[in-house]
């Protein structure tokens, strides 16, 4: 019996730190007045040499419209499990979008980013619009955009 409460208390400290290693973090995403229809937003992390490595939210609906989310594109492979269950509507002019999602506690102060791709029908389209150090100094910092993005927040 001793060995099964050993057992289980061994368990339960390897797995129990796993658990808590992920935080709830609100990224907020602030476009400039343009005129023209609804932008799609591809929100992902990539490693310090700028490599792809995870989807945190895509903005826009219609999935024959992602491939002009290029960098974005080319590193998820549009895979739908890339994106399915991390996708919501277009963002207008102006607009708002602020999403909460999941974020490994390991990913912050390691040298990783959060980079923003954007595109708009019949305009331009931006790779790495925003593109930001994930740290904690950086969190609350409104970072500019280079295109459609007017700022972009990050909050841990």
């Amino acid at each position: 019996m001793k060995k099964i409460i050993a057992a289980i208390c061994l368990a339960g400290a390897i797995i129990l730190p796993g658990l808590a290693q992920a935080r709830e973090v609100t990224l907020t995403t602030q476009l400039k007045r343009y005129s023209g229809n609804d932008a799609y937003l591809a929100i992902y992390v990539t490693d310090a040499s700028g490599q792809y490595q995870k989807t945190l939210w895509v903005a826009g609906k219609k999935a024959k419209y992602y491939k002009h989310l290029a960098d974005w594109a080319r590193g998820s492979k549009l895979s739908p499990s890339e994106y399915d269950g991390v996708s919501g509507a277009s963002v207008g002019s102006g607009d708002t979008l602020k999403v909460s999602v999941e974020l490994a506690d390991t990913l912050i102060d390691a040298g990783y980013q959060i980079r923003i791709d954007s595109a708009v029908e019949d305009k331009r389209e931006a790779r790495a619009d925003v593109s930001v150090p994930l740290t904690s100094e950086g969190a609350g910092k409104p970072a500019a955009g280079n295109t459609y993005v007017e700022s972009f927040t990050y909050d841990l």
